[in-house]
């Protein structure tokens, strides 16, 4: 009983805590905004569904909790659904026209829409450099302490002591910099020019697939090299305010930049779409986050919120990026595209989500071995 509960709080409570987190920071980005533009907002809702409890304010915004958990929505006054489709079928009055959303002029309704997305990086940016400046941030040289027997870069030839310097042709400056690049290699060769003594040396490796398990207790096929940091060459950095905040904003930009590249990578096939993860997964990460600690479970939001403002900038109807393509094929051509190419768009963008949440729930399914858990029930 005491290990149920004490899962339920790490893998349920928590991943529902994170997650309303970087939900209501998103939706506060459009709401703020909105506000801001005039707009008059109905609804601001944490999760999906039957309301759960909430209140009204003077303003007329109808704040309130739902049944399911799993997102959320703001709508404004002049939106059909929770979604944000145009509501086509309404003629406003001179004073409704003044606070509906769809008749704000197009970059009022673009900022709008951008807001959410632009909450969760500056949140994760701001929250992180925090973390630097509290905590400070572990800097690890790029110097090899250990070589595993064996492996890839054993058959390269490097050796303990051996400062990587440049890795396919981008400068090293931190062991981190170069677990990156390996990474997003899928497999392929890594040329590095190491420093040995007084040598400069070039060095191709081959590093090899295999199944790591990360700190949030996620498996994925990653190229490793097979060697192990200097752990003398580790320090803890810690930054005053400006400097904290710019390291804040390399970290995000690296962590958008690998994301991009891994998407990329599994559009053209190189990478397999396995390490696509749904709520599952992030419930599980949540729950192994909690594990190692507060400054784990801080780190794990950071993620998700940036995670959560770069998805939602992809240009797919449905989802914040989609609406501002909309938006930028009406400030070119000088007028909203017709109610059909809307609707045909928003069914596009439905179809694609629902797909990509299967996807992503299949894979959550094979992560936590329940197809196995199944047939051993069965057989």
């Amino acid at each position: 009983m005491i290990h149920f509960l004490v899962g339920f709080w790490d893998y349920v409570v928590v991943f529902l805590v994170i997650l309303t987190v970087v939900v209501f920071v998103h939706e506060l980005g459009h709401f703020l905004v909105a506000r801001w533009n005039g707009v008059r907002v109905d609804v601001f809702s944490i999760g999906f569904g039957p309301e759960l409890f909430g209140h009204t304010t003077r303003s007329g915004t109808r704040w309130k909790v739902s049944l399911l958990p799993l997102g959320g929505y703001v709508k404004m006054f002049g939106d059909a659904d929770a979604a944000s489709t145009p509501d086509q079928r309404t003629t406003f009055t001179a004073e409704e026209s003044r606070v509906a959303f769809q008749c704000k002029k197009v970059w009022q309704r673009a900022a709008i829409v951008a807001a959410g997305p632009a909450a969760n990086f500056v949140f994760g940016i701001v929250v992180l450099a925090v973390m630097f400046m509290v905590y400070g941030e572990p800097l690890t040289a790029p110097v090899v302490g250990q070589v595993q027997p064996g492996s890839a870069a054993a058959e390269a030839g490097l050796q303990p002591g051996d400062r990587v310097l440049e890795a396919n042709g981008s400068k090293v400056g931190r062991f981190q910099d170069l677990q990156r690049i390996v990474r997003l290699t899928v497999g392929g060769p890594v040329s590095m020019v190491v420093r040995r003594g007084d040598q400069r040396i070039d060095v191709l490796t081959h590093p090899r697939l295999m199944e790591i398990k990360d700190a949030f207790g996620n498996l994925h096929k990653t190229p490793v090299l097979g060697i192990v940091a200097d752990p003398n060459a580790t320090e803890i950095v810690h930054f005053g305010p400006a400097s904290a905040l710019w390291e804040a904003m390399g970290q995000t930009g690296e962590m958008v930049s690998t994301t991009v590249t891994g998407l990329g990578q599994m559009l053209s096939g190189e990478r397999g779409t396995e390490e696509l993860g749904g709520p599952l997964r992030i419930a599980k990460g949540a729950g192994q986050a909690a594990k190692l600690g507060l400054g784990s479970v801080v780190f794990y939001t950071i993620l998700l919120s940036i995670n959560l403002g770069l998805i939602n900038i992809f240009p797919v109807p449905l989802l914040d990026g989609g609406h501002l393509l909309f938006y930028g094929v009406e400030a070119l051509r000088g007028r909203p595209l017709g109610p059909k190419a809307q609707e045909y768009g928003f069914r596009i963008g439905l179809f694609l989500v629902f797909a990509l949440m299967l996807l992503a729930t299949r894979n959550d399914l094979v992560d936590l071995r329940v197809w196995e858990f199944i047939k051993g029930i069965i057989s």
